[in-house]
């Protein structure tokens, strides 16, 4: 098996995009990367971050890019764009949301792209989730980053009366954000 062929295993998992963490996880040398890149056999899409060019174009791509590009294996997209990939309410975020660790100090010191938001918060295994294969808070950590963040009142309320609807959400759930939005909690 090729050093191509194996990034290709993790590639297919990433929506055909493979990390130096990946590399690295495979004991395969990080300038490996570089390498193949140099034969145009990967796209370097920014600092440790590659795709593979054959791999087709979807939507959720600039999604995957975002999480992938923080460089935190505990990154999730978050806030706003969990509500919206979520569809709970009319939310249309300009910008990815992704949580990082709060630990993530030299994510601080990096030049952030203009089209992420990057939120550091400590999320315990049961605030993870994935929508389309990608790492995404769950919904109700969704809902609560929005409160905490200020969104629109009547956005998070119709994501919690849409989450509660499809039983995404328990209604004692749903109770309790409403009261946490309304500063009861």
């Amino acid at each position: 098996m090729t050093v191509r062929d194996e990034l290709w295993d993790v590639a297919v998992e990433q929506y055909g995009y493979v990390t130096a963490f990946d590399a690295r996880d495979l004991g395969i040398p990080v300038v490996e990367l570089g390498k193949l890149a140099a034969r145009r056999k990967l796209e370097r899409i920014s600092y440790g971050v590659y795709r593979f060019p054959e791999w087709p174009v979807s939507q959720n791509d600039t999604s995957m890019e975002a999480v992938l590009w923080t460089r935190d294996r505990r990154a999730a997209l978050s806030h706003d764009t969990a509500l919206a990939v979520y569809e709970l309410s009319d939310i249309n975020p300009d910008k990815t949301h992704v949580t990082v660790a709060p630990k993530s100090r030299a994510l601080q010191r990096k030049h952030i792209p203009g089209a992420y938001v990057i939120h550091y918060q400590k999320l315990a295994d049961d605030q993870i989730g994935w929508w389309e294969r990608i790492p995404t808070v769950t919904v109700t950590t969704a809902i609560e980053q929005c409160i905490d963040a200020h969104v629109r009142p009547d956005l998070i309320l119709q994501a919690i009366s849409t989450a509660d609807g499809q039983g995404r959400i328990t209604p004692k759930q749903a109770e309790r954000l409403e009261a946490q939005l309304r500063g009861g909690a």
